[in-house]
């Protein structure tokens, strides 16, 4: 154990922390000193996304002091940037998740802020939602998203409702780093400066979910349409269910054994809507009732997975970028059809989402902007173009989209909703939504994705990811399955390099650590190491012609194959 690790488990033992905390730190002593210095061998990350880690003690994991320390510098900063501060604060259903958001409540109270902090549970977007009806300066969500349940987190949000963007984040994480010890931390304030909300912000927000409807017609013909919803023991439950009965869906079951909120997620092991095994119960539920459709929510209600039945009638879940393009596709097509389309719509994705959008996008006359991975960029591009471009839908491949422009985060509720609708539309049509996505794939061409995550944990992980993102910059491949690499673009370098003829063009989107190859026959893999977890992640994507729907199994192995010889040509399995 090196000095630095020794010197701050000996701070913790001789400073002023409670004294379940010094007990804690001497049992790891005695039975797992190597689990103590993981705990303390670096301080947690207050990254430009807030804190995300394991619980327990320590300085690298999520605890009272070190939320107690983030909040201090976040509120800080506030005070540094506005003459009179109010902050929303929610939190989901995580063991502590509670404790975190009423600390963070109390030291924001002690610095003069007024705190609005949710009465209990509450989806992430309802709390983006709160902080701009509310008319808040910035604000807070207690939680690790779908991360497992030993994990929490902390995301901070600034005046818009979005989380924070340059040059706040970096701005926050240098007066959080200010925070020497617990002892600069006003942790008791004036309680008068929190004042519980709940229902009211309830009542508006689905409201303003309601009027997201492109379609209601069909909603209400479709009364009947049969629902299976899980929430996977998270915070869903609290409005989707109710979401779903404001557009007029009445024939809604929730799967029983993943309904009650709880932080030790029972029924999952990653509480994911995206992991097969999450939505099994779910699955086997749609298949048990003959229902039209599945929808799942993440913990915090901010990712949605959906399953549906294929071209053979069993039960699959749509990957993220099936369900992007069918809900953009939609609001694209409808809003044309009903009239309420403008000449100056635009809609936005991440630079990992499907380029079938692009496609889809650029055939109905509207701009697809691409950014960086994260909703707070889609949120970022939202106020550079306000007022002169409408805002219709954004999303990512990572199950989250974003609806109108009344929230500035993923949704979930609303994007449960809209899936819905569009289901409904496509009944009424005698059609399922997966004809639906075989139809758009005859039209605009297959593409097909995947992804893959690589886990490096421990103390050397991060160093292991940052090797292979060196190693592919270096030395980038000049074949990919067969295929000549043609051009590399390095978000990090902020260059977009030809390999061919070694010319090269400026990227003009912010520094990320992301690595893209273009191949000649069209493919386009992404390397990119994770903010959140211990991962590398690397995306796929390949599309070919789709003649007619006849030929989709065959389109799809083919591609499939094409995929699979792309993860072994790079050396992934």
């Amino acid at each position: 154990m090196d000095t630095k690790t020794e010197n701050r488990i000996n701070e913790w033992l001789s400073g002023d922390y409670d004294e379940a905390t010094k007990k804690e730190i001497k049992q790891l002593q005695q039975n797992d000193p190597a689990q103590l210095e993981d705990a303390f061998y670096q301080d947690l990350e207050f990254g430009t996304g807030g804190l995300r880690g394991i619980m327990g003690v320590g300085t690298n994991r999520m605890n009272k002091y070190t939320v107690g320390k983030a909040t201090q510098g976040y509120a800080n900063y506030l005070n540094q940037s506005f003459p009179e501060v109010k902050v929303a604060i929610a939190h989901d259903v995580r063991n502590n998740s509670r404790q975190f958001a009423e600390i963070a409540a109390d030291i924001f109270a002690a610095n003069g802020i007024k705190v609005f902090l949710f009465e209990s549970i509450r989806p992430t977007p309802e709390l983006s939602f709160a902080i701009r009806t509310l008319q808040c300066q910035g604000g807070l969500v207690i939680t690790a998203s779908h991360n497992p349940k030993e994990y929490n987190g902390y995301k901070a949000y600034w005046k818009d409702g979005g989380q924070l963007v340059p040059p706040h984040d970096k701005n926050v994480i240098a007066e959080v780093e200010k925070i020497k010890s617990i002892d600069d931390v006003k942790w008791k304030g004036n309680p008068e400066n929190i004042t519980l909300i709940g229902k009211d912000i309830d009542e508006a927000y689905l409201k303003m979910v309601k009027g997201l409807s492109v379609n209601t017609e069909a909603c209400i013909k479709e009364h009947d349409l049969k629902i299976v919803y899980t929430p996977i023991h998270g915070t869903g439950i609290m409005l989707v269910p109710k979401a779903l009965a404001e557009y007029g869906f009445d024939n809604v079951h929730i799967v029983k054994e993943q309904a009650n909120p709880d932080g030790n997620f029972p029924t999952v092991i990653y509480p994911n809507p995206e992991e097969k095994e999450t939505m099994s119960i779910g699955l086997e539920k749609a298949k048990e009732l003959d229902a039209d459709i599945l929808l799942g929510t993440d913990p915090d209600a901010d990712r949605v997975g959906a399953g549906v039945k294929d071209n053979h009638g069993e039960w699959v879940l749509l990957n993220g970028n099936q369900t992007a393009l069918i809900v953009f596709n939609y609001i694209i097509e409808a809003r044309k059809n009903s009239g309420k389309a403008k000449p100056n719509d635009m809609v936005v994705k991440t630079i990992v989402t499907t380029d079938m959008i692009d496609k889809i996008a650029e055939s109905n006359g509207i701009n697809c902007y691409n950014v960086l991975t994260g909703f707070k960029w889609i949120a970022e591009l939202i106020r550079e173009k306000e007022g002169k471009e409408n805002y219709v839908v954004g999303g990512e491949e990572s199950f989250g989209l974003m609806i109108g422009d009344n929230i500035r985060d993923k949704d979930a509720v609303s994007a449960v909703t809209m899936i819905c609708e569009i289901a409904a539309v496509e009944k009424q049509k005698g059609r399922t939504l997966f004809e639906k996505l075989m139809e758009l794939y005859v039209k605009y061409g297959f593409y097909y994705e995947k992804l893959i995550s690589l886990t490096k944990k421990g103390m050397n992980g991060s160093k292991e990811i940052a090797e292979m993102m060196q190693g592919y910059r270096d030395n980038p491949p000049k074949e990919i399955a067969g295929s000549k690499v043609k051009e590399l673009l390095d978000y990090q370098l902020q260059t977009k390099k030809n390999l061919l003829n070694g010319e090269t063009e400026k990227i003009t989107l912010p520094k990320s650590n992301v690595l893209q190859f273009i191949t000649e026959d069209g493919s386009k893999i992404s390397a990119r190491p994770s903010g959140t977890e211990p991962k590398i992640k690397f995306y796929f994507s390949v599309h070919t012609s789709l003649d007619t729907v006849s030929e989709f199994d065959k389109t799809q192995k083919k591609l499939e194959d094409k995929i699979e010889s792309i993860i072994s040509s790079m050396n992934l399995k």
